[in-house]
């Protein structure tokens, strides 16, 4: 059953009772908010997505309520509750929905050490994935959204999932998140994209989340391997340009980049020297995203060759 296939009420009962059991890539949430525009956001950009059964086993359970403090008389604000702990401050109600959203990213950023897991972003094309690690404010999610509105598959755009056994890539495959400037790009860029009411004022400012394509969403269990690593980098007026970069770097780069390489110790190590061995890494510039296309392009036709 997918999401598509419940009604608005039968959406909001179960976010009000048992919970939705949404399914994404290789992981299940189990999803309580009573909240309006959390059942709006889920209707709009998870309509493709697999629904689990009401009390099966889940992975994660996601519990976002309104306070209950004083503040509530002049501010509402929305709680994130994890396993009756509260990691994050409470924000104003209207953020419910990208909370949400950062609430599934922190589940599986800080409880998944089954898998290396990195902050970067991974798209897929002929086979062949691109791993794309880069700081806030890099252009990575606005390249990653460009992209697979071009063709490109998404497996994430925020963690990079690498099996610790065979180094292939689960997706994840959840909504695009875009922020500021970024936002009208895409609009003017994919005209047929699909995006949540933006919402203002939250602390990475104006943030909204793009619709998977359903033919990706049903894709998810592909894995891919990663054949580049490419750190992007948004520079005004730039030509799109890839350069060389050694492999040493990059590995000290992604190890910095990763959630749990620590964690895991030799393991993240040798999984990570793996998948660097297998990789060619690029530092790349761009300032539009046509261009950034046929470079990305590029690289995959001469794999092919």
């Amino acid at each position: 059953m997918r999401l598509s296939e419940l009604s608005a009420r039968n959406l909001r009962d179960r976010l009000d009772s048992d919970g939705l059991v949404l399914c994404s890539g290789p992981f299940k949430f189990r999803i309580f908010a009573p909240i309006e525009s959390v059942a709006q956001g889920l209707q709009l950009l998870y309509a493709d997505y697999p629904l689990g059964a009401p009390g099966e086993f889940v992975d994660f359970n996601v519990v976002l309520e309104r306070s209950t403090g004083i503040r509530r008389w002049w501010c509402t604000q929305v709680n994130f509750c994890y396993n009756g702990a509260y990691p994050f401050l409470p924000l104003p109600l209207g953020h419910a929905y990208p909370l949400l959203e950062w609430a599934m990213n922190w589940c599986v950023s800080t409880q998944a050490n089954h898998y290396l897991t990195l902050h970067a972003a991974v798209i897929e094309q002929g086979g062949c994935a691109v791993i794309m690690p880069a700081p806030p404010g890099s252009g990575k999610s606005t390249l990653c959204a460009g992209l697979i509105s071009r063709g490109w598959r998404l497996l994430s755009d925020e963690l990079a999932l690498i099996s610790l056994t065979d180094q292939l890539i689960s997706p994840l495959g959840r909504p695009v998140s875009l922020k500021n400037e970024s936002i009208e790009v895409i609009q003017s860029f994919d005209r047929g994209a699909v995006m949540n009411p933006l919402t203002h004022d939250t602390s990475k400012g104006t943030v909204t989340h793009i619709k998977v394509p359903g033919q990706q969403v049903n894709r998810m269990q592909e894995r891919a391997r990663a054949r580049w690593v490419i750190f992007p980098k948004y520079v005004p007026n730039a030509d799109a340009e890839l350069s060389p970069r050694s492999k040493a770097g990059s590995m000290l780069e992604l190890a910095r980049n990763s959630f749990n390489y620590m964690v895991l110790g030799l393991t993240g190590f040798e999984v990570l020297t793996d998948v660097i061995t297998a990789a060619d890494c690029y530092d790349f510039t761009y300032s539009r995203l046509e261009d950034a296309v046929t470079v990305f392009d590029t690289l995959v036709k001469g794999q092919g060759s």
